[in-house]
């Protein structure tokens, strides 16, 4: 069985973000009831971390037209999630929950670039919506990549992919819960 997809470019619909950024680098995408929220990344030259809110069916139907025309954020939103040894945390990932907030990754990653990799300080997952609700640093500094939540009454459990940017380290699946 082959299974393959097509390669979508969205940079014609997300042109009007070229002002707002640096360079853009999407690193999560959540659908919460009608929206499309992007987790842009920031490093350490431009530290700006952003949650860019679309409507979800606007954004549909650019992928879905010929044109591909830029389409305007309902909202974004910025985020300061502070620093690990001088190094700032920025999102690495995010997934929804089912009251519309979201459980986010992010990693202090030594590095002026928003495409090349730097040595990691440490990590942190928290929970955001319009504003930051929670922060946690994780323990070891493990460069966690990408994130999976799912909620049990007041506990949310966590799974995390970890990726150390050198192909001998095996990447690793870590688990954690938030309590509410």
């Amino acid at each position: 069985m082959t299974y393959s997809h097509p390669c979508v470019d969205c940079s014609p619909i997300l042109a009007s973000l070229d002002g707002e950024f640096p360079a853009l680098n999407i690193e999560g995408a959540v659908v919460s009831g009608a929206e499309l929220r992007l987790f842009q990344r920031g490093n350490q030259r431009h530290s700006k971390n952003a949650i860019i809110r679309f409507q979800l069916s606007t954004f549909l139907d650019a992928l879905n037209s010929e044109q591909n025309a830029a389409i305007t954020p309902l909202a974004i939103n910025t985020f300061d999630l502070g620093h690990i040894e001088g190094i700032p945390l920025c999102f690495t990932d995010a997934a929804a929950l089912p009251d519309g907030t979201m459980v986010f990754a992010a990693v202090a990653e030594a590095t002026d670039d928003n495409y090349n990799d730097g040595g990691c300080a440490g990590a942190a997952v928290g929970i955001v919506d319009n504003e930051l609700q929670c922060l946690y640093r994780l323990e070891r500094p493990y460069k966690v990549e990408g994130v999976n939540a799912r909620v049990e009454g007041n506990v949310i459990r966590l799974l995390m992919v970890t990726d150390a940017d050198d192909f001998e380290i095996p990447a690793a699946l870590l688990s954690a819960t938030i309590t509410r």
